[in-house]
Protein backbone atom coordinates (compact mmCIF):
# COMPACT_ATOMS: atom_id res chain seq x y z
CA UNK A 1 0.00 0.00 0.00
CA UNK A 2 1.34 3.32 -0.61
CA UNK A 3 0.61 6.91 -0.34
CA UNK A 4 0.45 9.37 -3.42
CA UNK A 5 1.16 12.53 -3.47
CA UNK A 6 -0.30 15.58 -5.69
CA UNK A 7 1.46 18.32 -6.53
CA UNK A 8 0.08 21.06 -8.98
CA UNK A 9 1.73 24.29 -10.04
CA UNK A 10 5.17 23.49 -8.26
CA UNK A 11 2.91 23.17 -4.54
CA UNK A 12 1.60 20.49 -2.28
CA UNK A 13 -2.29 19.77 -3.38
CA UNK A 14 -3.14 16.92 -1.78
CA UNK A 15 -2.45 12.95 -1.03
CA UNK A 16 -4.41 9.78 -1.17
CA UNK A 17 -3.54 6.06 -0.98
CA UNK A 18 -2.80 3.25 -3.83
CA UNK A 19 -1.76 -0.36 -4.33
CA UNK A 20 0.85 -2.13 -6.31
CA UNK A 21 -1.25 -4.31 -8.63
CA UNK A 22 1.13 -5.68 -10.75
CA UNK A 23 4.94 -5.57 -12.00
CA UNK A 24 6.79 -6.37 -15.59
CA UNK A 25 10.73 -5.99 -16.06
CA UNK A 26 11.28 -2.41 -16.04
CA UNK A 27 8.09 -1.12 -14.14
CA UNK A 28 5.96 -1.34 -10.98
CA UNK A 29 2.13 -0.39 -11.78
CA UNK A 30 -0.02 0.94 -8.79
CA UNK A 31 -3.86 1.33 -9.19
CA UNK A 32 -5.58 4.45 -7.65
CA UNK A 33 -8.71 6.79 -8.17
CA UNK A 34 -8.97 9.26 -10.59
CA UNK A 35 -9.76 12.27 -8.08
CA UNK A 36 -6.46 11.47 -6.57
CA UNK A 37 -3.84 12.03 -9.38
CA UNK A 38 -6.83 14.96 -11.44
CA UNK A 39 -4.83 18.27 -12.44
CA UNK A 40 -1.37 16.64 -11.01
CA UNK A 41 1.73 18.34 -12.55
CA UNK A 42 3.87 15.90 -10.57
CA UNK A 43 3.00 12.30 -8.54
CA UNK A 44 5.26 10.73 -6.33
CA UNK A 45 4.86 7.76 -4.28
CA UNK A 46 5.59 7.02 -0.59
CA UNK A 47 5.88 3.16 0.55
CA UNK A 48 5.02 1.97 4.02
CA UNK A 49 9.02 1.67 4.15
CA UNK A 50 8.82 5.92 4.16
CA UNK A 51 10.75 5.90 0.83
CA UNK A 52 9.72 8.87 -1.51
CA UNK A 53 10.08 8.15 -4.94
CA UNK A 54 8.83 9.87 -8.51
CA UNK A 55 5.62 8.67 -10.29
CA UNK A 56 4.08 9.26 -13.81
CA UNK A 57 0.28 8.81 -14.04
CA UNK A 58 -0.60 6.71 -17.38
CA UNK A 59 -3.74 7.51 -17.54
CA UNK A 60 -7.13 7.44 -15.47
CA UNK A 61 -11.01 7.39 -16.23
CA UNK A 62 -13.37 10.22 -14.36
CA UNK A 63 -16.29 7.98 -14.89
CA UNK A 64 -15.10 5.02 -13.68
CA UNK A 65 -12.79 6.86 -10.62
CA UNK A 66 -9.90 4.52 -11.69
CA UNK A 67 -5.85 5.34 -12.47
CA UNK A 68 -3.17 3.37 -12.94
CA UNK A 69 0.39 5.08 -12.24
CA UNK A 70 3.76 3.82 -12.84
CA UNK A 71 7.32 3.74 -10.71
CA UNK A 72 10.27 1.97 -11.18
CA UNK A 73 10.42 -1.72 -10.81
CA UNK A 74 13.28 -1.55 -7.90
CA UNK A 75 11.28 0.43 -5.52
CA UNK A 76 8.23 -1.77 -5.27
CA UNK A 77 8.18 -3.72 -1.83
CA UNK A 78 5.68 -6.43 -2.86
CA UNK A 79 2.82 -6.40 -4.80
CA UNK A 80 -0.71 -6.88 -3.80
CA UNK A 81 -2.58 -10.28 -4.42
CA UNK A 82 -6.05 -9.79 -6.04
CA UNK A 83 -9.26 -11.32 -4.66
CA UNK A 84 -12.65 -11.39 -6.18
CA UNK A 85 -15.31 -9.32 -4.99
CA UNK A 86 -17.88 -11.89 -6.37
CA UNK A 87 -17.32 -14.03 -3.91
CA UNK A 88 -18.11 -11.36 -1.26
CA UNK A 89 -21.27 -12.15 0.98
CA UNK A 90 -23.10 -9.65 3.49
CA UNK A 91 -21.21 -9.77 6.48
CA UNK A 92 -18.18 -10.80 5.64
CA UNK A 93 -15.39 -9.38 7.09
CA UNK A 94 -13.38 -6.56 5.62
CA UNK A 95 -10.29 -4.60 6.18
CA UNK A 96 -9.37 -1.19 4.66
CA UNK A 97 -5.42 0.03 4.30
CA UNK A 98 -4.63 3.78 3.52
CA UNK A 99 -2.98 6.48 5.43
CA UNK A 100 -5.86 9.36 5.96
CA UNK A 101 -5.28 12.79 6.52
CA UNK A 102 -1.99 12.57 5.07
CA UNK A 103 1.83 11.46 6.81
CA UNK A 104 0.09 12.36 10.12
CA UNK A 105 -1.61 9.21 10.32
CA UNK A 106 0.90 7.20 8.16
CA UNK A 107 -0.36 3.07 7.93
CA UNK A 108 -3.81 2.97 8.95
CA UNK A 109 -6.12 -0.15 8.87
CA UNK A 110 -9.69 -0.31 9.60
CA UNK A 111 -11.91 -3.02 10.17
CA UNK A 112 -16.02 -3.59 8.97
CA UNK A 113 -18.04 -5.50 7.39
CA UNK A 114 -19.85 -5.75 4.06
CA UNK A 115 -23.10 -3.60 4.64
CA UNK A 116 -24.01 -3.79 0.96
CA UNK A 117 -23.65 -5.46 -2.67
CA UNK A 118 -24.04 -4.17 -5.87
CA UNK A 119 -24.89 -0.68 -4.86
CA UNK A 120 -26.03 1.83 -7.43
CA UNK A 121 -24.62 4.68 -6.61
CA UNK A 122 -25.16 7.86 -8.78
CA UNK A 123 -22.05 10.52 -8.82
CA UNK A 124 -21.96 13.33 -10.54
CA UNK A 125 -18.99 13.92 -13.05
CA UNK A 126 -19.60 16.83 -15.14
CA UNK A 127 -22.22 19.91 -15.14
CA UNK A 128 -24.51 17.97 -17.20
CA UNK A 129 -23.33 14.18 -16.95
CA UNK A 130 -24.08 11.89 -14.21
CA UNK A 131 -22.54 8.03 -13.84
CA UNK A 132 -24.18 5.54 -12.02
CA UNK A 133 -21.61 3.41 -10.39
CA UNK A 134 -21.26 -0.31 -9.33
CA UNK A 135 -19.98 -0.09 -5.93
CA UNK A 136 -19.53 -2.24 -2.83
CA UNK A 137 -21.17 -1.00 0.89
CA UNK A 138 -18.93 -1.13 3.52
CA UNK A 139 -18.98 0.22 7.21
CA UNK A 140 -15.18 0.29 7.59
CA UNK A 141 -14.06 3.75 8.97
CA UNK A 142 -13.34 6.52 5.55
CA UNK A 143 -11.18 9.94 5.74
CA UNK A 144 -10.19 12.06 3.39
CA UNK A 145 -6.77 10.33 1.83
CA UNK A 146 -8.09 6.85 2.11
CA UNK A 147 -9.17 7.28 -1.66
CA UNK A 148 -7.53 4.65 -3.49
CA UNK A 149 -6.60 2.24 -0.98
CA UNK A 150 -7.07 -1.26 -0.93
CA UNK A 151 -10.40 -2.70 0.64
CA UNK A 152 -9.65 -6.35 1.11
CA UNK A 153 -10.96 -9.92 2.54
CA UNK A 154 -10.11 -11.39 5.51
CA UNK A 155 -7.32 -12.99 3.72
CA UNK A 156 -4.93 -10.08 2.42
CA UNK A 157 -6.61 -10.40 -0.88
CA UNK A 158 -7.62 -6.87 -2.54
CA UNK A 159 -11.68 -7.30 -3.49
CA UNK A 160 -12.24 -3.43 -4.21
CA UNK A 161 -10.55 0.29 -4.27
CA UNK A 162 -11.88 2.52 -1.68
CA UNK A 163 -13.42 5.53 -3.46
CA UNK A 164 -16.37 7.53 -1.71
CA UNK A 165 -18.13 7.63 1.55
CA UNK A 166 -21.78 9.58 2.44
CA UNK A 167 -20.79 12.43 4.03
CA UNK A 168 -24.04 14.29 5.72
CA UNK A 169 -25.09 15.15 9.17
CA UNK A 170 -26.55 11.77 10.74
CA UNK A 171 -24.77 9.52 8.19
CA UNK A 172 -22.08 7.22 9.37
CA UNK A 173 -20.56 3.98 8.64
CA UNK A 174 -21.50 4.08 4.33
CA UNK A 175 -18.88 3.91 2.62
CA UNK A 176 -18.11 2.88 -1.11
CA UNK A 177 -15.46 0.52 -3.28
CA UNK A 178 -14.87 -0.41 -6.42
CA UNK A 179 -15.10 -4.10 -7.12
CA UNK A 180 -11.68 -5.34 -8.18
CA UNK A 181 -12.44 -7.19 -11.24
CA UNK A 182 -13.94 -3.78 -12.83
CA UNK A 183 -11.36 -1.49 -11.81
CA UNK A 184 -8.87 -4.59 -13.24
CA UNK A 185 -10.95 -4.99 -16.40
CA UNK A 186 -10.08 -1.17 -17.51
CA UNK A 187 -6.42 -1.12 -15.40
CA UNK A 188 -4.37 -2.51 -18.81
CA UNK A 189 -6.59 -0.21 -20.98
CA UNK A 190 -5.00 2.50 -19.33
CA UNK A 191 -1.58 1.56 -19.28
CA UNK A 192 -1.65 0.57 -22.96
CA UNK A 193 -3.52 4.14 -23.48
CA UNK A 194 -3.72 6.16 -21.37
CA UNK A 195 -7.90 6.30 -21.47
CA UNK A 196 -10.36 4.34 -21.82
CA UNK A 197 -12.54 4.12 -25.20
CA UNK A 198 -16.37 3.97 -24.99
CA UNK A 199 -19.31 3.86 -27.77
CA UNK A 200 -21.35 6.82 -28.61
CA UNK A 201 -24.96 6.26 -29.38
CA UNK A 202 -24.62 10.39 -31.03
CA UNK A 203 -28.21 10.46 -30.02
CA UNK A 204 -30.34 12.96 -27.39
CA UNK A 205 -32.91 11.34 -25.55
CA UNK A 206 -35.82 11.90 -23.10
CA UNK A 207 -38.38 9.91 -21.52
CA UNK A 208 -41.17 8.06 -23.43
CA UNK A 209 -43.92 8.70 -20.88
CA UNK A 210 -43.23 12.49 -20.96
CA UNK A 211 -44.11 12.82 -24.65
CA UNK A 212 -46.91 9.98 -24.34
CA UNK A 213 -50.00 12.84 -24.84
CA UNK A 214 -47.67 14.37 -27.77
CA UNK A 215 -47.62 11.04 -29.83
CA UNK A 216 -51.36 10.20 -28.92
CA UNK A 217 -50.13 7.43 -26.64
CA UNK A 218 -51.50 6.11 -23.56
CA UNK A 219 -49.53 7.78 -20.20
CA UNK A 220 -47.95 4.29 -19.67
CA UNK A 221 -45.95 4.02 -22.98
CA UNK A 222 -42.49 2.80 -21.46
CA UNK A 223 -38.91 3.64 -23.55
CA UNK A 224 -37.25 6.96 -25.05
CA UNK A 225 -38.23 9.54 -27.35
CA UNK A 226 -34.81 10.34 -29.87
CA UNK A 227 -35.32 14.10 -29.58
CA UNK A 228 -32.02 14.60 -31.54
CA UNK A 229 -29.29 13.22 -33.45
CA UNK A 230 -25.87 14.33 -32.46
CA UNK A 231 -24.09 15.85 -36.03
CA UNK A 232 -21.41 13.36 -37.04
Amino acid sequence: VVMIKNFQKGEYAGSGSGFVYKTDDKYGYILTNYHVIAKASKLSVVYANEKEVDAVALGGDEYLDVAVVRVDKSSVIKVAEMGKASDLSLGDTIFSFFFPVGEEYYNTVTRGIVSGLNRKITVSVKSTNDWVMKSIQVDAAINPGNSGGPLCNSNGQVIGITNMKLASTGVEGMGFAIPIEEAITYADQLVENGSISRPQLGVEMANASSYAGYFGYDADLTGVVIANVVDG
